[in-house]
């Protein structure tokens, strides 16, 4: 299995001063990138004041959108949780277009089968998350503000074959696995524990397919770890 980009795993911080700082998308870039669209458009003139931003690149502009919000104490941990859904369903997107498109060659349709079903369960946990920031009065995160987001991009790109894409997508799995796990006692609010507690298990069940895809056992573990849990630092808002 390919390790994680450097930085972009280890433990969430515990929750404290320190951290109080669509179904289907457009194009494979332009969804990865969060590029945003006419919605974005207007939401850019409205946070830059009147000011022209049309010349600017699709990634600097979701980070003037970004940057207008302010998600803090636990709430950041549920922000990165939404950014982690919103960056699966990007590349399980991508991977099914790469599919369609014949740039992975020969593909089981078992991966075939769990990408599309698995885009929809990150849909539906992305929409989960979201609804915790709107009770808590923040707007909900459509984006994907993570520093390794173009990585993640430039890694799909590369992917000539079944096993790149599947490969990635453990490594998203893992990932969000781990970091729902310690998010389930590192925040205080019980809506944003029983989430953390009802979606950790899934991307476990996630990765486990993905390694038996691969011709991995599928449960190596006999207690989930949470070493490649993202850091609310991977948050580029």
């Amino acid at each position: 299995m390919t390790a994680a980009p450097e930085g972009t795993r280890g433990e969430l911080p515990a929750a404290g001063p320190a951290d109080e700082a669509g179904e289907r998308g457009p194009g494979r870039r332009g969804f990865l990138l969060g590029a945003g669209g006419a919605g974005a458009t207007l939401l850019l003139a409205a946070c830059s004041g009147g000011k022209d931003l049309s010349s600017r690149s699709p990634v600097d502009q979701a980070s003037v959108i970004a940057h207008r919000v302010d998600y803090p104490g636990d709430l950041r941990t549920v922000a990165l949780a939404v950014a982690l859904e919103n960056q699966a369903v990007g590349v399980y997107t991508s991977a099914l277009e790469a599919v369609r498109a014949g740039r992975l060659g020969t593909v089981p349709r078992a991966l075939t089968s769990f990408l599309t079903r698995a885009k929809a369960q990150h849909t539906d946990h992305a929409r989960a998350w979201n609804a915790v920031l709107t009770r808590a009065g923040k707007p909900a995160l459509t984006e994907v503000p993570l520093s390794d987001q173009k990585e993640i991009t430039a890694t799909l790109d590369r992917a000539t074959s079944a096993a790149d894409a599947a490969t990635l997508a453990l490594q998203l799995e893992e990932q969000a696995a781990q970091t729902y796990l310690m998010a389930t006692y590192s925040v205080h609010s019980t809506s944003e524990m029983e989430t953390a507690a009802t979606i950790a298990p899934v991307e476990a069940m996630h990765a486990s397919v993905l390694r038996f895809i691969l011709g991995e056992y599928p449960v190596p573990d006999a207690f989930l770890p949470v070493d490649r849990a993202a850091r609310t630092s991977l948050l580029t808002v």
